[in-house]
């Protein structure tokens, strides 16, 4: 399958408005962690910036699971509809708190529910795609170009949003990124959870396993799944201590930082378009593996860099094991994950790559100060290196089964509908 058929059949699953439509719902999400650095510590000081900021990471971290179980008893409509508006809500306040210079609890309080209300639209539109391929009777060839599909979506958001965050700050306020992000989320938030593709609640089933071993309800965390989670805690660890030395190398240029980083998302998006021609040649295992070994050898690139333009050659490199690495992740848990849960099994892993990035830049932070670029690219090839040793150990074929269950009634009727 070329990589123009294979996004014409991703397209035609669902229309060409859902990608545009989640590209923006998802875009606050890579605005409101930069946003709220940049504008609590141009009004109170860098000392408060990354407490705000934390605790927005830590509340999107500990809510993402609970919204996908949410999302997987009530539907995803409802959900995410009312995180949504939520969402726009607080953050709207965490700008109200910083700029009239309230207390710091009441802006601390403001940063962690915005954070805990974000509607997880990546995993969820994750969940969306496997939901409307499960629908056709050629839904398994596609499944893999649909995550890659949504791979670029995400990697593109995430180069876009930091960099419109700098942009609104120069020209217009530090807030302004922040106040994006509120409009952007209320308005297509709210789009994205009423468009038609959205699944209904999964089926109250007997947890009777398949002909290929998964269940369509039961134990979530299973043995599997949390390899998995732990993969994607150290992807974290991988992004937040990498993207910490280059923010040291940029001199605090919030600006040139975010345009090295970007660099990453840039080959990381493109890798997963080429990605897609050939999804299906490869199984998920081995794809996994062979994208975890590649980072974790293209990472080494970052220990002699000491400058930006060197810091954007190596990071470009990382980024084309990146989007290969999160598919197979991201596909694998099609397979281990119960078929009525797997909202919150996408959710999971969400967290697990908040979780990483915050333990990272907490850690790494302070060190970095002092011992300058390599003790943060030290830890990023540390935690590339034990996720290697992790897929290379556990991630197999037989633990990791390819599964073939007939779609749920109401996530076939959902596929439908589109």
């Amino acid at each position: 399958m070329s990589a123009r058929t294979a996004v014409q059949g991703v397209v035609r699953l669902a229309g060409p408005r859902l990608p545009l439509v989640s590209f923006l719902a998802r875009l606050p999400a890579a605005l409101c962690p930069t946003g709220t650095l940049l504008m609590v510590t141009a009004l109170d000081g860098v000392g408060r910036g990354g407490v705000v900021a934390g605790l927005l990471w830590g509340g999107q971290a500990v809510g993402g699971p609970l919204l996908g179980r949410l999302a997987d008893r009530r539907g995803h409509r409802p959900v995410i509809l009312a995180a949504s508006l939520a969402n726009a809500l607080l953050t709207a306040a965490l700008v109200v708190a910083s700029v009239g210079a309230l207390a710091p609890a009441v802006q601390a309080g403001c940063a962690a529910l915005a954070g805990f209300t974000v509607p997880q639209i990546g995993p969820l539109s994750r969940t969306r795609w496997i939901a409307l391929a499960g629908g056709r009777r050629d839904g398994h060839e596609l499944v893999g170009p649909a995550l890659a599909f949504d791979a670029v979506v995400d990697e593109t958001s995430f180069v876009a949003g930091p960099a419109l965050v700098g942009v609104l700050a120069w020209a217009v306020h530090p807030a302004a990124g922040l106040v994006c992000a509120a409009v952007l989320m209320a308005v297509f938030g709210t789009v994205f959870a009423l468009h038609p593709t959205a699944p209904a609640p999964a089926p109250a089933v007997a947890a009777a396993p398949t002909a290929a071993g998964r269940t369509a309800a039961g134990r979530v965390l299973s043995g599997p799944l949390l390899v998995l989670i732990a993969v994607t805690v150290l992807q974290g660890v991988v992004f937040g201590a990498a993207n910490t030395g280059v923010q040291y190398l940029a001199r605090g240029d919030a600006g040139v930082g975010g345009l090295v980083w970007s660099a990453m998302g840039v080959s990381s998006a493109a890798a997963g378009v080429l990605l897609a021609s050939f999804a299906e040649r490869f199984d998920l295992t081995a794809r996994l593996r062979t994208a975890v070994a590649a980072q974790a050898v293209l990472l080494l690139g970052l220990l002699p860099v000491d400058g930006v333009a060197g810091a954007a050659v190596a990071v470009g490199a990382v980024g084309f094991a990146v989007a290969p690495a999160l598919i197979a992740v991201f596909g694998l848990v099609e397979r281990v994950a119960p078929a009525g849960r797997m909202a919150e099994a996408m959710t999971l892993l969400g967290s697990g790559l908040i979780a990483g990035q915050g333990l990272a830049v907490t850690g790494v932070g302070p060190l970095v100060g002092a011992h300058g670029p390599l003790a943060a690219f030290a830890p990023a090839c540390a935690a590339g290196a034990l996720a290697l040793l992790l897929v290379l150990a556990l991630v197999r074929l037989r633990r990791f089964p390819p599964a073939r269950p007939a779609p749920a009634p109401a996530l076939a009727a959902a596929a439908a509908s589109s």
